[in-house]
């Protein structure tokens, strides 16, 4: 087919809008941004494209808590055509912020409404970091089994994360164990060396801090849903395209021809080739 069309949905506070439209673009995608007002305005426009991305940033100021009006406004007014354009086979990726969006407007994990009646419940939340401050570092990450299509044949990655509010949370232990069987929890921090290695042995659940930069239960840093295409993550795989924005590249025996973050945006191009 022609080449894949992405939406980079922005709101008043997005600041990676750009980065990540360069990344869409860089590997054969044609990428548009557009303001949530203007998707508001016509949700038809989202027909026009077959990836949808909501990049990193602080949508609003972050004023109520990270991604909450924009998840509610995507929940209110926008939900319908979200979930159509997710049913219709076609990808979304949060990234950071984005993440927080998609959780918060029940885009990634789908509210749960009790049998019996009653309020529907999130099934996961991204809550504020464990430090109790904003976390931008670098972390190592890995994958576990080939649900994601953003991270098909991916196994290792080191890439950076900025964010106040990223510990996973799942909202009991059911939800959890469903999430790690089903393989949606794909993407998970861990050590960034031997030490930290040793170190982590000693819990059954995480990976300490700071290589686990916020406190992530089963230091999830990423999960999808049940098809693999919708995904979320906290780490920036748009920061870390070439080589050479590795914080230690000039020490590098041999230089990558490209940085750790490439592959998310070319497997999703690949995806409709």
């Amino acid at each position: 087919m022609s080449q894949p069309k992405v939406l980079v949905l922005r709101a008043p506070g997005t600041n990676c809008d750009l980065e990540t439209a360069h990344a869409f673009e860089r590997f054969g995608g044609v990428a548009e941004r557009h303001h949530i007002n203007r998707l508001r305005e016509n949700p038809k426009l989202l027909d026009e494209f077959q990836i949808l991305c909501l990049p990193g940033g602080f949508s609003y100021g972050d004023d109520v808590s990270a991604g909450r009006i924009l998840g509610n406004q995507i929940r209110v007014r926008l939900g319908d055509e979200f979930r159509k354009f997710r049913d219709a086979g076609k990808l979304i990726l949060g990234i950071c912020n984005g993440f927080q969006i998609l959780l918060k407007s029940g885009i990634l994990l789908e509210d749960d409404v009790p049998a019996g009646g009653g309020p529907a419940t999130a099934q996961a939340t991204l809550a504020l970091n464990e430090s109790g401050k904003y976390e931008d570092r670098w972390v190592n990450l890995r994958t576990t089994g080939n649900k994601c299509v953003f991270f098909s044949g991916v196994e290792n990655l080191y890439l950076p994360v900025a964010h106040a509010e990223g510990k996973f949370v799942p909202r009991d232990a059911a939800v959890l164990e469903s999430l790690e069987k089903n393989g949606q929890a794909f993407l998970k921090y861990r050590p960034l060396d031997d030490a930290s290695q040793a170190k982590a042995s000693s819990s059954t659940h995480t990976v300490p801090y700071p290589d686990n930069p916020n406190g992530a239960t089963n230091d999830i840093a990423g999960i999808c849903d049940s098809t693999g295409r919708v995904c979320g993550l906290m780490p920036h795989p748009e920061r870390h395209l070439d080589a050479v924005q590795h914080p230690r590249w000039t020490r590098m025996k041999e230089l990558p021809k490209e940085g750790e973050g490439a592959v998310v945006f070319r497997n999703a191009i690949r995806y409709f080739s």
